[in-house]
């Protein structure tokens, strides 16, 4: 029988003793790596092997990807990753923790969390709601404002190698549907050759970055309620450096794949609104294809899984599921663009909200709010409450017309656009009906209605929200209103479904 040689420290860390805790020791064993848990302590260590894509054989090896480790994850993390120390071997033939000795292994040190606190845990409990979503993109964004900008090699070339070697790997599954590894491979190509320009500027303009690598909800953990993203990917560099819109993309798909489409929705429109670029509104152009090659990596993956399971039925059936995710995400679908309109508190962003995540390209609408718009544009945050000046009509007139332009330029990256603001001025109606004629993209208006005491008492009910509006300027509001709005009529007087089915109805007459 072959000789584990870190069967002496791994028994050694799974020890009480070692760790003067009256707590167990939980074990947690991965391809490359075993992780101690004991009370408030986890500990980490490589495993001492070798894989096509990763080598931990040596001892120097192992201690080289702790350090990485810790030195990537200790930004955005800091409450849970704390330093690298050696098991060493004392002179009676004892092992400790930095003693005196020679270094036998490397151990990387950790906050131990709540396992109910990582978001997969949350998704899987249904508590993955749109508060969190929001703040999920949010912080992704924070994190890729933090990452290392990597420029050494055309975007177009990085993914056009990801895709050689997915076509490499998928000659040898047999597992997996034929028509569906051609649909993607050659789908795949046509749009990597078509957007190459897309690609390489995205390059030039600083969005290639050493991000995560591994972003996905298993390696996000709340801590104090704020998403954190954890376990970035440390063994490659190459692997590591990408689009941050590539690294976004496993996020997103991750959530499609559980059914979580609103989440994912809700995730894309918090990072595009905190990314406060507008290459990014630009480079939409390209998720779908990222979002595919994530999907379809995952197949690969998952069937290399099963494999090693023995032929697992239901992880098989789960890497089809993601084959064909990686297909649907790289169907054309025409853009389009909505625009919801009504006085404050006719529910105007919740019904943007529930229809961006159906609408056009995977992963649905984006959605432009004047609220946040006008925050964003202010340099403030979404809570931050304004003054009256900036209400003014000359700063109305600023925030439409950057709602136009960033329609605009989302619309032109080919992905569908919701806008919601009061839209009271016939002016502004036609503005933005003119964006989408400039794009050659199908136009829909509608008009929320309701009754002038449920709108006061909607928006005297709001709390944590980015509108400023108050029952004042409902009022002020509905004295301006003197004429009928030639957009779609939609009642809102009822519940957030019901205005929902009533403006999908509106939309498709038929």
């Amino acid at each position: 029988m072959k000789c584990d040689p870190q069967a002496e420290v791994i028994s050694f860390l799974g020890t009480l003793d070692t760790h003067g805790s009256a707590d167990p020791v939980e074990v947690i064993e991965t391809h490359a790596a075993h992780v101690f848990l004991t009370g408030s302590d986890a500990f980490k260590i490589k495993r001492a092997v070798r894989y096509d894509y990763l080598d931990y054989s040596t001892l120097e090896k192992r201690h080289a990807a702790l350090k990485r480790e810790l030195e990537l994850n200790t930004p955005a993390a800091p409450g849970i990753y704390r330093d690298v120390v050696a098991i060493t071997r004392e002179p009676d033939g004892a092992l400790t923790f930095a003693g005196q000795g020679t270094p036998v292994e490397w151990v990387l040190r950790m906050a131990r969390f709540p396992t109910e606190d990582e978001l997969a845990h949350v998704a899987a409990q249904g508590a993955l709601d749109l508060p969190l979503a929001e703040a999920l993109g949010r912080s992704v964004a924070q994190y890729h404002g933090m990452a290392e900008i990597r420029g050494d090699k055309p975007n177009s070339i990085l993914i056009g190698q990801i895709i050689d070697e997915l076509a490499r790997v998928f000659a040898g599954l047999d597992e997996l549907p034929d028509a569906d590894m051609r649909t993607f491979l050659t789908g795949a190509r046509r749009i990597v050759q078509r957007e190459s320009a897309t690609l390489d500027a995205r390059t030039t303009a600083g969005r290639v970055r050493r991000c995560h690598g591994d972003l996905h909800l298993r390696n996000i953990v709340l801590l104090d309620g704020i998403p954190t993203p954890f376990d970035a990917l440390e063994f490659d560099e190459e692997l590591g450096t990408c689009d941050v819109l590539y690294d976004l993309a496993f996020l997103l798909m991750d959530l499609r794949h559980r059914g979580l489409d609103a989440a994912a929705n809700a995730v894309m429109n918090a990072w595009l609104r905190a990314s406060r670029t507008e290459t990014d509104l630009a480079g939409l152009r390209v998720l779908p294809l990222f979002i595919g090659v994530r999907a379809a990596i995952s197949a690969m993956v998952a069937v290399q899984t099963a494999r090693a399971r023995g032929g697992d039925a239901a992880v098989l059936d789960d890497a089809r599921r993601y084959l064909a995710d990686a297909c649907e995400a790289l169907e054309p679908v025409a853009p389009c663009l909505i625009a919801v309109g009504g006085l404050s508190g006719t529910g105007k962003t919740t019904l943007a909200r529930a229809l961006a995540p159906g609408i056009g390209p995977t992963p649905g609408a984006v959605h432009l709010r004047s609220d946040t718009e006008r925050k964003a544009m202010l340099g403030v945050g979404d809570d931050t409450p304004l003054p009256d000046t900036a209400y003014t009509a000359e700063v109305n007139a600023q925030v439409y017309d950057r709602i136009a332009r960033r329609a605009g330029m989302a619309l032109g990256a080919g992905h569908a656009v919701i806008v919601d603001a009061v839209y009271l001025n016939a002016g502004e109606r036609h503005a933005i009906e003119k964006v989408a004629r400039q794009c050659g993209v199908p136009f829909k208006g509608l008009w929320l209605e309701a009754g002038a005491e449920t709108l006061v008492s909607r928006v005297e009910a709001r709390r944590d929200d980015a509108s400023d509006a108050d029952a004042a300027v409902v009022r002020m509001q509905l004295d301006r209103l003197r004429y009928r709005v030639g957009w779609g009529h939609v009642d809102a007087s009822g519940t957030p479904d019901d205005t929902k089915d009533r403006a999908l109805a509106a939309l498709d007459p038929g």
